[in-house]
């Protein structure tokens, strides 16, 4: 009779191996299979040991029995949904994955298991489900369950103050702060994740879903240059991962790596090809880089594939040259009646439905369309029109006449930078094309690094108990210096000429003018102005990934551009001729001679490739990223005047701006 007691232990120390040493699990467990030859949780470890050893035929012929002899064994039925998995039947690799998280709900490579079964089906809302359940069940800290549960239910809140409240105790908790800081990227709060995760790493140097998730806070901010290295480590690790390896590609896309980020887009779709996500992020790289057919087939193939195709339709709106067909429109007007649909796919649907229309001519129903898709999306976006008036107002009064006068000597000694400003939809792409294409100018892309300045000047501001910009007054000319010189660093990893100069084309960077003009005193600056009706509408018909939250609203658009006015004008007055503007109605009717106005501005000799800017072959990921490669056209100047009867509180909230916006 064999010892009982013997047999246990070496089940278990088997059970132990599976991890590291499946060969030699698979031969201590033989032992036990020929005393026990029946032995449930021997064959278990048995199939396990060969599915991991590749024999993945072996491991189903001991592991279908199993699994239907024990259908309530959670890890019985995990086993088999992995089984299951690596011989591609995702379909019942599901099935059984489900049973076995339904079963034990706190199993975590059953929910990665089930995750990564759904996102090679290309069902990306359920596998994300699963990944938070997965979040969830890692958590093996019983003070911790409460917020990884609330965390997991969406109640980010409730999580917050668990977490905050426990780590006063525990200030050194890494699993509690890598947890803080997934609220954090949740709750879209990038700069607060980026420094929990670089604290949690400090602690626990090991942790890969921290490593990870910093990453994606930097590229959620821009700073693909400091992602990517750490993307690249955990690959060496898990070269397979298709989360790692889809935001590398994103990274690589940030700092203009396009054939980089196109290869990894292409192995992604080789090894997932039902993943409508990545199709969507394909056809964005694509159509940056220019290849405008092959975006198009992407975006349509991610439409095909995807339950709510509302970011595939929109993507296509959004490339602003195509056509959509009866057959198009009668899928989106479906997608718009679900009352099931997410609130992102309804917005978008709304915004493409808005496009199609105005194609056509239907301006009402059109314009119905775009109003609805701003009303969805505003609560989601709020925005304060007395607050940035009130910023306006305070850069005004700091940034007077004798604030500039006396610092003369202020700032980085380089005039590297030639930043383009305004406001969305004013033509900046086009001036930035045209700039691009002399051979002494590199563009580069829309940079946060200005914004990040200032953003980190406010910090420190508050810290003090100051206000910025008033703090301003106390940077003396090396801070000064050493901000400018921070900005040349740290946008170099975008720029891949040999040219002298380069290109910020972030818009908004006009609210920032007051810095900009003291810590890079030789930079050249230009307003890219248009029509505030043209611009204004353009703002509001147009649903941007991120930012520009005044622009889901008439009236708050309106205001901003009277603002932006305002405080243009007062510039203009304190350091008359640092600003170059451009009207982008004058720009239509006489190139040639606002080409070469902008050139002499710049200290640029006048290079006929800067008229013929749409030959320039260079990424472009702006929404003009088609207009800009094709010659100047006149049709898209006056196409606001065919929805003037509903631009009212557009005009009452420009007041005197509407008249004087050129001045």
């Amino acid at each position: 009779m064999a010892d009982t007691s013997f047999l246990n232990s070496a089940i278990e120390r088997a059970a132990t191996l599976l991890g590291a040493q499946p060969a030699r699990a698979e031969h201590e467990i033989a032992a036990v299979l020929k005393a026990l030859p029946n032995d449930p949780r021997a064959l278990l470890i048995l199939a396990s040991a060969r599915r991991r050893l590749g024999d993945i035929k072996g491991a189903r012929v001991i592991i279908e029995p199993l699994a239907k002899a024990y259908p309530r064994a959670a890890r019985t039925q995990y086993e088999y949904g992995a089984v299951l998995a690596a011989l591609g039947d995702t379909s019942g690799a599901t099935a059984a994955l489900r049973q076995a998280t339904s079963l034990n709900r706190d199993l975590p490579e059953a929910w990665r298991a089930l995750g990564d079964a759904l996102f090679l089906n290309g069902d990306v809302v359920q596998a994300d489900a699963a990944y938070a359940e997965l979040a969830r069940a890692s958590v093996t800290n019983p003070a911790l369950k409460p917020a990884a549960n609330a965390i997991c239910a969406g109640d980010l809140d409730r999580a917050d103050a668990l977490l905050r409240a426990y780590l006063k105790q525990h200030l050194d908790d890494a699993e509690a702060t890598r947890m803080l800081a997934e609220i954090a990227l949740k709750a879209m709060r990038f700069e607060d994740a980026e420094v929990l995760l670089e604290r949690c790493l400090e602690l626990q140097p090991g942790d890969e879903t921290a490593r990870f998730n910093l990453a994606e806070a930097l590229v959620r901010q821009q700073k693909g240059g400091r992602a990517i290295p750490l993307l690249q480590g955990l690959l060496q690790d898990d070269a397979a991962n298709p989360a790692y390896r889809n935001l590398l590609a994103a990274a690589y896309g940030l700092i203009g790596a396009d054939d980089e980020a196109l290869g990894v887009y292409e192995g992604l779709l080789a090894d997932f090809p039902k993943q409508t996500g990545i199709w969507m992020n394909y056809g964005h790289q694509l159509r940056a880089v220019g290849r405008t057919t092959d975006a198009m087939t992407a975006y349509r193939r991610s439409a095909a594939l995807s339950r709510a195709p509302g970011d595939a339709f929109w993507s296509l709106a959004n490339m602003k040259l195509a056509r959509f067909s009866d057959e198009d429109i009668a899928v989106m007007g479906e997608q718009a009646a679900r009352i099931d649909l997410m609130d992102d796919d309804r917005v978008q649907i709304h915004y493409a439905l808005g496009k199609a229309l105005e194609d056509r001519g239907e301006y009402a129903a059109s314009f119905e369309h775009y109003a609805t898709g701003a009303a969805l999306r505003r609560p989601g976006r709020p925005y304060s029109a007395d607050e940035t008036s009130a910023r306006q107002k305070a850069a005004a009064e700091i940034f007077a006449a004798d604030f500039f006068a006396e610092r003369t000597a202020f700032g980085a000694d380089t005039d590297e930078p030639i930043f383009v400003i305004g406001l969305p939809r004013a033509g900046s792409t086009l001036v930035e094309q045209i700039l691009a294409s002399h051979s002494s100018v590199e563009g580069t892309m829309e940079l946060p690094n200005i914004g990040q300045i200032a953003r980190d000047l406010e910090k420190a501001a508050e810290a003090k108990g100051e206000a910025y910009p008033f703090s301003l007054t106390g940077l003396d000319a090396a801070a000064a210096a050493a901000l400018g010189q921070t900005f040349i660093d740290d946008t170099r990893v975008h720029r891949h000429l040999d040219r002298p100069r380069f290109i910020d084309k972030m818009p908004n960077n006009f609210l920032h003018l007051g810095l900009i003009c003291l810590i890079l005193p030789n930079a050249k600056i230009i307003d890219a102005r248009r029509h505030p009706l043209g611009s204004g509408f353009s703002a509001f018909k147009q649903h941007f990934a991120q930012g520009q939250a005044f622009s889901y609203d008439l009236t708050d658009i309106g205001r901003y551009y009277r603002d932006y006015v305002e405080v243009m004008r007062h510039f203009d007055h304190v350091l008359p001729g640092r600003i170059h503007r451009v009207i982008y109605e004058d720009m239509v009717e006489d190139t040639e001679t606002e080409v070469r106005r902008l050139l002499d501005y710049c200290g640029l000799p006048f290079e006929d490739a800067c008229l013929r800017f749409y030959e320039t072959n260079r990424t472009v990921r702006t929404v003009s990223s088609e207009q800009v490669r094709r010659p100047i056209f006149r049709e898209g100047i006056d196409q606001w005047r065919n929805f003037e009867p509903w631009l009212g509180p557009l005009k009452a909230a420009l007041g005197p701006a509407l008249e004087s916006w050129r001045d």
